[in-house]
């Protein structure tokens, strides 16, 4: 299968991107060699080798959620330079026209 300046440039004017001539012939040759390269993998065999979403070996980890104490009201507001009916009160940024 190979790709062709033609078929890139239809997806270049799909995506709406702007390819000058050298762009194309670029991208399709760089295009043909991936796919070159699929196909190679594809010779070799995968019987038996168990799907991996990571080579690495990596997990994440993850800690149970739990609910612990937070700032009572008072501390929470302790520090804000103006404060008013429990919020925090900050300068008005939005002006309406």
């Amino acid at each position: 299968m190979e790709i062709t300046k033609q078929e890139v440039e239809k997806v270049a004017k799909l995506a709406r991107l702007a390819m000058t001539e050298a762009e194309t012939a670029a991208y399709s040759q760089q295009l043909n060699q991936i796919v070159a390269y699929v196909q190679k993998l594809k010779t070799f065999s995968t019987e038996g080798v168990e799907p991996t979403s990571t080579v690495l070996g990596q997990t994440n980890v993850f800690r149970p959620d739990q609910a612990l104490p937070s700032l009572s009201e008072e501390q929470a507001l302790g520090n804000a330079p103006d404060a008013e009916a429990h919020c925090f009160r900050v300068p008005k940024i939005i002006q309406e026209s």
